[in-house]
C-alpha cells in the first residue's frame, strides 16, 4: 500500500522500523556529525526501501530494509571520510579574531587589498602583516612553516611530501599541528 502512494501506510512502516534504524546506526561513526545525523541517513535508507520494495521478490521487507539502511549509512560514512571534503571540514575563518576573543583585528584585515590606495592604510597593513609573520615564525617550527607555505599555495599533501622529502603522514601531522596552534594561539594572546 505504501508503494502505491498510501501515506498512512508509509508513515506506519517508517514508525514501525525506526527502532531498526537506530539499532543499525549504533555501529557506525560519521566524522564531524552527531548520532542523529547517522540516524537520519538510516531513515533515508528506510524511506528508499519503502519506495522501492517489490513484494514479488522472494525477500521479506525487513531484510530488504536492513540492506537499504546499511547501504545508505555506509555511503554517508564514506562520503564524510573522503579527502576531497577535508578542506571544508577544517577551515580557518578570515573573520576570526586575530589575537584574542574580542579583538577587532582579523586575518582579513591584514591581507593586502589590491584596491587600497591610501598610503597610511598600506603602511599599517604591511606592519600588521610583518607582525603576523614574526608571530608565525615564533609559533611554528621550520617544517611547519614550509608545509604551511606549500599548503597555502594549494599543493596536495603528496606534492608537499615529495617537495620536502617527508612522508604524507608527516605532512598531515604538521598540518594538524599548524591548525591547532593557529586556532588556539590567537585566542590566548
Amino acid at each position: 500500500m505504501a508503494n502505491c502512494g498510501d501515506h498512512l501506510a508509509e508513515q506506519f512502516i517508517i514508525y514501525k522500523y525506526k527502532k531498526l534504524v537506530k539499532m543499525k546506526s549504533r555501529t557506525y561513526f560519521l566524522v564531524g556529525a552527531d548520532r542523529e545525523d547517522i540516524i537520519q541517513e538510516g531513515m533515508i535508507g528506510l524511506y528508499k526501501a519503502v519506495r522501492s520494495f517489490d513484494d514479488l521478490k522472494l525477500s521479506s521487507f525487513r531484510a530488504f530494509a536492513e540492506i537499504c539502511i546499511n547501504r545508505q549509512i555506509i555511503t554517508a560514512v564514506k562520503m564524510a571520510s573522503r579527502q576531497k571534503h577535508k578542506p571544508l571540514n577544517f577551515y580557518i575563518s578570515l573573520n576570526q579574531p586575530l589575537y584574542y576573543e574580542n579583538s577587532s583585528l582579523t586575518l582579513l584585515d591584514i591581507v593586502d587589498d589590491v584596491n587600497m590606495n591610501d598610503p597610511m592604510s598600506l603602511f599599517l597593513n604591511q606592519e600588521r602583516f610583518r607582525e603576523f609573520k614574526i608571530k608565525l615564525k615564533k609559533l611554528l617550527s621550520k617544517l611547519e612553516r614550509n608545509v604551511l607555505e606549500s599548503y597555502l599555495e594549494g599543493k596536495t599533501y603528496r606534492e608537499i611530501a615529495i617537495e620536502i622529502k617527508k612522508n604524507v603522514k608527516s605532512i598531515d601531522n604538521a598540518v594538524q599541528r599548524i591548525k591547532s596552534k593557529l586556532g588556539f594561539s590567537f585566542k590566548l594572546n
